[in-house]
């Protein structure tokens, strides 16, 4: 049976024991957020690289994720989730000492983007930390019938990061170059270390935890359909800014803020919906939104129509993250949460990483625009799980 929510739709007190871990989160993301929509202009005008190194740039911090996320869960159930958060802070500071090394060598390109490709890795690795360690941390705090609206607040704190850090970091590019860019990579991580010194740790969880194996078995469902669901994440930040620069519609960062916007709205507004009717359900008439949205911007004939078509795939996506979440969740033991998260999020980073230098490929064959096209139908795979999901979890099913 679906989770129910018991309470309002933002409880008082879920919140505020909630907003310390979304005041570290929010901030930990900005450094992404600077990045995501010159990157692609670094690699591919900066550097002269194609489209292909374009989307294995962007990949890489996904496929990065992808292969610590497990590992981050682990972590977190076991050594404390307040550590791991720490550890991931400290690896992002490290990978903005390896951006900064990168431009000593933009005279070889192969060399700068390899380092760079590293600190991409490194970047992506911080990230699984602090974002597992965060959801395990306000998944301890809460009551379990409110698993949907921890996934949900937590996962908007990083939106929003991403959504502020786009047009701080297309201007501080505009004025200092990639310069900028690495220097504050490398040092709000150290500085978000202050907020989390003073915040009260989780007890670690010493009890038995399933086999990877069985955790796997137990969430891969719902990680197939947040994978599918991403696709569509992952065009917006990787090409999003590529194919407004080609059509010269401006600003460049318009596309992703937009898409960034409207999804937290849409988790203010909603955070409460799958409590309430059950994760599958609100994924599949999100993910049939995102879907449109992508479309729309396949078919924009102007930046307006293509903004519009990234705000609506941003509030379809914004639930199926956290619906599908909800239901890997209730699948796990409660001693095996942070594995849990790690697991299904893994499935996203698959998605993410692979997706990329996919697109990419698409992109430097058949255009920009073909690349939102195969996202959509991608994305409408998300919709088909949570189809089954629904139906697997219905008295008649």
């Amino acid at each position: 049976m679906p989770l129910t929510a018991s309470g309002p739709p933002t409880s008082p007190g879920t919140l505020a024991r909630l907003l310390p871990i979304m005041a570290v989160v929010l901030i930990a993301f900005l450094v992404i957020g600077l990045a995501l929509p010159v990157l692609p202009l670094h690699v591919h005008r900066g550097l002269g690289l194609g489209t292909f190194m374009v989307g294995l740039i962007t990949g890489s911090q996904f496929a990065a994720s992808l292969v610590s996320r497990v590992w981050s869960g682990h972590y977190a159930d076991s050594r404390g989730a307040r550590r791991a958060v720490v550890a991931g802070l400290l690896a992002a500071a490290a990978a903005g000492l390896l951006y900064l090394l990168s431009l000593l060598f933009v005279g070889a390109p192969v060399v700068s983007v390899t380092i760079l490709l590293l600190g991409r890795a490194l970047l992506g690795g911080a990230e699984s930390f602090v974002i597992t360690g965060a959801l395990s941390w306000g998944l301890a705090l809460v009551d379990p019938q409110s698993a949907g609206r921890v996934i949900a607040w937590v996962g908007m704190a990083m939106f929003a990061a991403l959504a502020l850090g786009a047009p701080a970091g297309s201007a501080l590019y505009a004025d200092h170059g990639f310069t900028a860019i690495a220097l504050a990579t490398a040092l709000a991580p150290i500085g978000t270390l202050l907020l989390v010194a003073p915040l009260r740790p989780t007890a670690p969880l010493h009890r038995d935890r399933p086999a990877f194996a069985r955790m796997l078995g137990a969430v891969w469902m719902p990680g197939l359909g947040a994978a599918f669901g991403s696709v569509g994440f992952g065009a917006i930040i990787a090409f999003g800014s590529l194919l407004f620069a080609e059509r010269g519609w401006s600003p460049v960062w318009l596309a992703f803020s937009t898409f960034a916007a409207c999804l937290i709205a849409a988790r203010v507004i909603g955070g409460h919906l799958p409590d309430r009717f059950g994760g599958a359900r609100v994924a599949l008439v999100c993910a049939s939104i995102e879907a449109v949205g992508l479309a729309l911007v396949w078919l924009a004939p102007s930046r307006i129509w293509a903004a519009v078509g990234a705000g609506l795939a941003g509030f379809g996506y914004s639930l199926v993250y956290p619906g599908l979440g909800v239901e890997a969740v209730r699948r796990a033991p409660p001693q095996s949460r942070g594995a849990a998260m790690g697991a299904f999020t893994a499935c996203l980073d698959l998605a993410l990483g692979v997706s990329g230098p996919a697109l990419g490929l698409i992109a430097g064959g058949a255009g920009l625009g073909t690349v939102f096209l195969t996202s959509t139908l991608v994305v409408l795979g998300a919709a088909a799980v949570a189809m089954r999901l629904l139906r697997a979890s219905s008295p008649a099913g």
